[in-house]
């Protein structure tokens, strides 16, 4: 199926403008962890996740208000769309403590409004370090296996070259993070364990497109024997523009659907997969299969043609 057909589109020509947009999205996301950092949650620092929900309406704020007069400090967002709300907290301790003190705030405060505490979690800190190191060797497990794979079936430049591409989408999609973390109630931007899968989502999404536009390269290379490699680059990502649209645009029709429909409870989740697949799908056109053509007319070495 050709969605769009016998494009003839310069890719290559707007290549320097893509990676100087790339290098300040990335900037302005490494400043912004330096200076503001990332929410985690207490998945990755510990703590205590309470969920609450209540017979009638109430504002996120209103709860919070109570609860930090009674001592309860932490993050207090929306959860779900049957009126409950999360409560993150550093309490460590008696978890029977820390019920009882936010049944009887609540209780005494919002007197009209009764509530139920649906659960309770705790994270211990030397729990929430593994966790964290965990995800850390998940993440560098992923990239190595992909450099091996696209070294072995194309060749090293091309590898790193994907490998550039996939660092640029996380690193994008974490600076985001860190600098809209914390502004939305209504969207929680905290860095867990459901995020940690979905910058894995992002990696193997972004891999896919690359290998997809990698294999039209060389079978252009094989079947032309052409000297002029920027036109070969060129026309290989006109011929799988239509399959990257098709298939960018479905998967984005999905998880925007997910985004809206499916609550505050996973829109971090999916808030990043959109992010990723927008920018991994910018990548595969602008960023790895651009990084391969530069590295080739300085070295000057032909492409060699591996598999099939």
């Amino acid at each position: 199926m050709h969605l769009i057909k016998n494009t003839n589109i310069n890719f290559l020509k707007y290549r320097k403008t893509a990676y100087v947009i790339s290098l300040s999205l990335m900037l302005a996301g490494l400043v912004s962890l330096i200076v503001k950092g990332l929410n985690y949650g207490i998945d990755f620092k510990g703590g205590t996740e309470v969920v609450l929900r209540f017979e009638n309406d109430i504002t996120v704020g209103n709860v919070r208000a109570v609860l930090n007069e009674a001592g309860v400090e932490g993050a207090v967002k929306s959860y779900g769309a049957d009126r409950s709300i999360l409560v993150q907290t550093a309490f460590e301790g008696d978890l029977n403590q820390l019920k009882a003190l936010v049944s009887n705030a609540l209780g005494d405060r919002i007197p009209d409004n009764p509530h139920e505490m649906l659960r309770v979690d705790s994270v211990g800190p030397s729990i929430a370090a593994d966790l964290k190191w965990a995800a850390l060797k998940a993440l560098l497990g992923a990239v190595v296996i992909i450099l091996l794979y696209v070294g072995i079936r194309f060749e090293f430049r091309f590898a790193a070259a994907s490998v550039v591409a996939i660092f640029h989408d996380v690193f994008i999609v974490l600076g985001i993070f860190s600098i809209f973390g914390g502004m939305f109630d209504f969207m929680p931007l905290d860095i867990n364990q459901g995020i940690i899968a979905a910058f894995l989502t992002i990696a193997g999404y972004s891999i896919n497109d690359t290998v997809v536009v990698y294999d039209r390269i060389r079978e252009n290379i094989r079947s032309e024997k052409p000297s002029n490699y920027t036109a070969v680059f060129n026309s290989s990502l006109n011929q799988t523009l239509s399959r990257t649209v098709i298939t960018s645009g479905t998967t984005l029709l999905v998880v925007l659907i997910l985004f809206i429909f499916a609550g505050p409870a996973i829109r971090g989740f999916t808030f990043a997969i959109l992010l990723g697949i927008g920018v991994g799908t910018y990548s595969s056109l602008f960023i790895a299969a651009p990084i391969v053509l530069d590295w080739q007319q300085k070295s000057k070495h032909p492409i060699k043609l591996r598999g099939g």
